[in-house]
């Protein structure tokens, strides 16, 4: 069904959730259903703009059906109206469709909203908002956008600067399924398998669905994942052999710091300004985070210095490693090496969803410090020193950093428990639950 038909169906207060809302039809009947957590538990009464982001594959489609749905239900007929940007395109038919909604609510509608998803699939989007925004006509109405692109994230000043209304908050990273959720809901058919399978899907939920029935990620999901990150690549005009080309390099240099100079030397690009380039597309798709030395002294990441890239999107990881993981057998058959890596990246996954809840700092890089003689991996939010370790550790091996950070506290993920006054060390599982 096309939204002008949904929307002719919620003008009526009728909602076929089978027929209208394919994703929440697909939730309906999925083994393993998750609530999902991205710090906006409920959409606000007062009207202004929302920007949600996120990549694809986790969730927001089936999270912005919910909520229309939510808002029929309790505010009636009337109050709520959908768009999809992925079938329009054109910024000149945004606007003309939104100019029919905004004049097409109930009279005596309590809320007034407008759900338009994937709104960065068209072309200078923010240009039609703002516009009617200067004109007064979303003065009343809650707009609710959701896209794969996070640059709209890091650029929300810039994108509508002043015209999002009155809300305490209004930029949002649609995030991963947390693992406590995923561990509540799957544990009990996936075992001890329950950790790796968390690990491979990323959080996604189409794929911890296919991990927890089936044990493996079907191809179409890795068709899906690849066909949406190469089509964002293509449609900015790059190449998709070069794009292949700075992954491998990222996998091979897994959480190594190195140059961007170097990152071009080994992707066989010219130079590396494209290698930047290729590393910003994937940042914005919310698939990889540069992380950068912190400078303890001056509080400070340190830009000049080589830098590490943490994949932050671990489905998109599984669907470009060369070793085709798609099963927790496959992972146990990576080495000790490899499978520090990948637990290095759920790691900095994890810490950037934390973020996100909160809205501290959304999409910044990450930090690591390091001296001529040690490194510590994560430098986290309050300056919490995190540490990560495939193997077993004890913490005589950190007895160094007390007298380096002698206020501070050390968590080191590892698969042995220990604690000291400054150094406490913990499984990847208990980290990942305590958030």
């Amino acid at each position: 069904m096309n939204y002008t038909d949904i929307n002719k169906n919620l003008s009526c207060g009728v909602l076929d959730k089978t027929e209208m809302f394919p994703h929440l039809s697909r939730l309906l009947n999925s083994s393993y259903i998750f609530q999902m957590d991205f710090g906006l538990p409920e959409l606000p009464s007062q009207p202004g703009i929302l920007i949600i982001r996120g990549a694809r594959q986790y969730g927001k489609s089936t999270w912005l059906e919910q909520e229309i749905v939510k808002t029929i239900e309790k505010f009636g007929e009337g109050t709520a109206f959908y768009l999809n940007g992925d079938d329009i395109l054109d910024p000149r038919v945004l606007e003309k469709e939104l100019e029919a909604l905004v004049v097409s609510f109930a009279k005596n509608a309590s809320v007034k909203r407008i759900f338009i998803d994937e709104i960065t699939s068209v072309p200078n989007w923010e240009l039609v908002l703002k516009k009617m925004a200067d004109k007064g006509k979303l003065a009343e109405i809650l707009i609710i956008t959701t896209g794969s692109k996070a640059t709209d994230l890091r650029r929300g000043a810039e994108k509508l600067p002043g015209r999002k209304g009155k809300l305490s908050r209004t930029s949002y990273l649609f995030t991963p399924v947390a693992y406590r959720e995923f561990h509540r809901v799957c544990h009990q058919s996936l075992g001890n398998e329950t950790l790796i399978a968390y690990l491979l899907s990323g959080g996604s939920p189409i794929a911890c669905n296919e991990l927890a029935t089936f044990g493996t990620i079907p191809e179409y999901v890795i068709e899906l994942v690849r066909d949406w990150v190469e089509g964002e690549v293509t449609k900015s005009g790059r190449s998709r052999t070069s794009l292949f080309n700075i992954i491998n390099a990222l996998f091979r240099f897994g959480g190594t710091a190195l140059g961007q100079a170097k990152l071009a030397r080994e992707a066989g690009l010219a130079n590396n300004t494209v290698a930047h380039n290729y590393v910003e597309i994937l940042s914005d798709l919310c698939c990889v985070t540069p992380a950068y030395q912190w400078d303890q002294h001056k509080k400070m990441l340190i830009l000049r210095k080589e830098c590490k890239y943490h994949f932050t999107n671990l489905l998109v990881a599984v669907a470009y490693h060369p070793a085709r993981v798609r099963s927790p057998k496959d992972f146990l058959q990576l080495s000790e090496v490899e499978q520090g890596m990948w637990h290095e990246w759920l790691v900095a996954q994890e810490l950037l969803r934390r973020t996100a809840i909160t809205g501290d700092e959304l999409l910044a890089p990450l930090k690591f410090w390091q001296n001529k003689n040690h490194e510590i991996d994560f430098v986290a939010a309050n300056e919490n020193f995190i540490e990560v370790k495939r193997g077993n550790c004890d913490a005589l091996e950190f007895s160094w950093f007390p007298k380096q950070f002698p206020s501070q506290q050390l968590t080191v993920i590892n698969q042995k428990e220990f604690a000291t006054a400054w150094v406490r060390g913990q499984s990847l599982e208990e980290f990942l639950i305590d958030g």
